[in-house]
């Protein structure tokens, strides 16, 4: 097993690069992940899903004692057995959604409006389509969402496109948030200057790893931090120009098991 001066942080997105859009992980993407984690290094999973959405695939590829960062960096916890739920939240940031809400209504009354509530599920103005969103789903009045801080305010309007959504994004100046588009109908809002990027910074320096033996995949818009952030970032070969020129480098598609390379480079 290699010292500490040669482990690497090896960041994984899930879905579009673990996982196929319909939630299937190749046995070889399962078997590359425990081989990396038998040499020594660090897995983490790092996606804009909701934490318990993410524990059932850490459970999938085995991983019980790691880091793993959700909802696009504002949720960092420690999966741990002994815990109640199986991990510890380690940080959480959160923000005040009242004001962006209120814009985004005007411009978009006609969306489905929801917040995380960390650990359990989410409020919603309505209900989202079955499989989108994990947890307990509540139904509330519009007001009850700002009912106090959150980790994330999630955005679905399948009358917009991903441009649309960046247009809406830079006319009302989200100065005080940061925002990822996801599909044409989705946008995820975080707290100022919260990614997945950040999360991970903090986790490097926890486990002591240096900057540039840090490793990062993904395919989405939501990656492109974590992408400039690695020493070494690999975008999925599906994924847009914009995420393909945040990388280093262009490994296969989903279709291709794309990940599955990387991560046999690494051993």
């Amino acid at each position: 097993m290699p010292s500490n001066i040669d482990r690497k942080l090896v960041a994984l997105d899930i879905d579009g690069t673990l996982v196929t859009y319909d939630e299937v992980l190749s046995d070889a993407a399962r078997d590359a992940v425990a081989a990396v984690r038998a040499a020594g290094h660090h897995v983490v999973l790092a996606s804009g899903r909701s934490l318990i959405a993410m524990t059932p695939i850490a459970a999938e590829l085995k991983i019980e004692e790691s880091w793993i960062v959700a909802s696009n960096g504002a949720v960092t916890a420690r999966l741990d057995t002994t815990a109640d739920m199986g991990y510890t939240l380690e940080r959480v940031e959160t923000f005040d959604p009242q004001p962006v809400l209120r814009m985004l209504k005007e411009e978009l009354p006609h969306a489905r409006y929801a917040v995380e509530d960390v650990g359990v599920g989410f409020r919603m103005t309505e209900l989202f389509p079955d499989g989108e969103l994990n947890g307990e789903h509540r139904v509330v009045d519009f007001e009850e969402l700002w009912a106090g801080h959150v980790t994330r305010v999630v955005v679905r309007s399948p009358g917009e496109t991903s441009a649309e959504f960046h247009e809406i994004a830079a006319r009302l100046g989200f100065d005080d948030v940061t925002y990822a588009v996801g599909w044409s109908a989705w946008m995820d809002i975080a707290p100022q200057g919260v990614t997945k990027a950040s999360a991970l910074e903090e986790v490097r320096k926890e486990l002591g790893i240096a900057a540039e033996d840090t490793v990062a995949v993904g395919d989405g818009s939501n990656d492109i931090d974590m992408l400039r952030w690695a020493g070494r970032g690999v975008a999925m070969g599906h994924a847009s120009d914009t995420v393909r020129s945040a990388a280093d480098e262009v490994t296969g598609s989903i279709e291709d098991d794309g990940v599955v390379e990387v991560l046999r480079s690494l051993l």
